[in-house]
């Protein structure tokens, strides 16, 4: 039986969402990449996807985010670390609801998106809907980063602050396994999509969405 994330209930005024959002440090532009283009940073953990409405997150990337990344080239790093999807995932309606609102000039300064600690279900999300729900030429700038030691071949590591627990999941992974093919920096693989005794659909579609 397919289940059903619960619907969000705002129980906050559209100003305490603003608030939280910018209490949590979701999103914030800091430090640059290797070639000196601005980084957007989000933290995904941080995000609290059942208490604030889609159009506060428009709102506030609006008013508060894309003033600071101005009209050059960016590049964002999303940090995956310990994102649930029943906390932290605004569902798949509200996802692309955010992703139509982004001004064409934003999207297309986005150099790359290093997606930083990829789990398995969020590659399989990408490959299922990554197509879909996003324009090619985003899409194609998606890179999974395995690793944080990784993600500083690409971005300017003094400038960026990482939540330590992103460094204590990095030990844990370190500890338990390390796979022939985790390493560095990957785009889309095709092989997600021909995983055995996999179906991408059943173990995330309906589920996903609020």
């Amino acid at each position: 039986m397919v289940q059903l994330l619960p619907s969000p209930s705002f129980s906050l005024s559209e100003t305490e969402q603003e608030h939280l959002l910018e209490k949590l440090d979701v999103f914030k532009v800091q430090g640059r990449d290797k070639v000196g283009r601005k980084v957007l940073l989000i933290i995904g953990k941080h995000f609290p996807a059942r208490m604030v409405s889609s159009e506060v997150i428009k709102n506030y990337l609006e008013e508060k985010i894309y003033p600071k990344l101005g009209e050059k080239q960016f590049s964002v790093v999303y940090v995956n670390t310990d994102v649930q999807r029943s906390e932290n995932f605004p569902g798949i309606s509200a996802l692309r609801s955010i992703y139509d609102a982004i001004p064409t000039n934003v999207k297309d300064n986005i150099e790359a998106v290093y997606f930083l600690h990829p789990g398995l279900q969020a590659r399989l999300f990408f490959a299922t809907f990554g197509r879909l729900f996003f324009n090619g030429g985003l899409y194609s700038k998606l890179k999974y980063v395995s690793r944080v030691e990784f993600l500083w071949e690409h971005v300017r590591r003094k400038e960026i602050e990482l939540p330590e627990f992103v460094f204590e999941h990095d030990e844990e992974l370190e500890m338990e396994y390390r796979p022939v093919t985790d390493y560095g920096l990957e785009s889309d693989h095709p092989r997600v999509y021909t995983a055995p005794s996999v179906d991408p659909i059943s173990m995330y579609s309906m589920r996903c969405i609020a």
